[in-house]
C-alpha cells in the first residue's frame, strides 16, 4: 500500500494499545478502483473497549468511556480526511481485518464488539445512516499476524439498496 500519496501517514512507531492519542494520524484511503469504497486504517482497540474488560469501578467506567470517546474520533477523522461525497450510504457492508501482534487465538465476537465505538464514528462522519443491520452488514472478521505493524483495517463498501 502506498502512503506517499496521502497526507496522513500511519504512526508505526505508536503503541496504540497502550497509549491511544486522538492526536497520533491514522491512514485512510478511497480505493481508486471503486469510488464506493473506503478503507480506514485504525490501531487495535484498546483492551478496556472489549466487552470481557471489567469496569466495576467508577474509575473504570471513567477510562472506558474515555476510550470509547477517543477511537470513535478516530474512526470519524479518518473518514472525514477522505472526503467521501456521497454520504451517506444508506446500505453498505463492513470487512474488518486485524492484523494481531501475534498468532495467539481470538475470539471473533469480542474482537466484532471491540469496534462498535469505530462504527459509531463512520455513523457520526456521515458515511453511513445508521450502524444498525438494516444499513451496516457486518462480515465476520478476518485475523491475520503483522508483528511490525498491529492494525484493523476496515473496508466499507456501499451496497446499492
Amino acid at each position: 500500500m502506498d502512503t506517499s500519496k496521502n497526507p496522513l501517514m500511519f504512526d508505526h512507531e505508536a503503541s496504540p494499545q497502550k497509549d491511544l492519542n486522538v492526536n497520533k494520524p491514522v491512514l485512510t484511503f478511497v480505493d481508486v478502483s471503486s469510488p464506493e469504497t473506503v478503507t480506514v486504517i485504525l490501531p487495535i482497540p484498546p483492551r478496556r473497549l472489549s466487552p470481557n474488560c471489567s469496569f466495576a469501578t467508577r474509575g473504570g467506567r471513567f477510562a472506558k468511556m474515555a476510550a470509547t470517546r477517543k477511537y470513535r474520533t478516530l474512526a470519524k477523522e479518518a473518514v472525514e480526511a477522505a472526503c467521501v461525497e456521497s454520504g451517506p450510504w444508506e446500505r453498505a457492508v463492513a470487512t474488518v481485518t486485524f492484523y494481531w501482534p501475534d498468532n495467539r487465538r481470538r475470539d471473533e465476537d469480542n474482537a466484532v464488539a471491540s469496534l462498535k465505538a469505530a462504527y459509531d464514528g463512520l455513523v457520526e462522519a456521515g458515511l453511513v445512516v445508521d450502524d444498525d443491520s438494516r444499513h451496516l452488514r457486518r462480515e465476520m472478521p478476518i485475523f491475520a499476524v503483522d508483528k511490525a505493524h498491529p492494525r484493523v483495517e476496515m473496508v466499507i463498501e456501499r451496497r446499492e439498496e
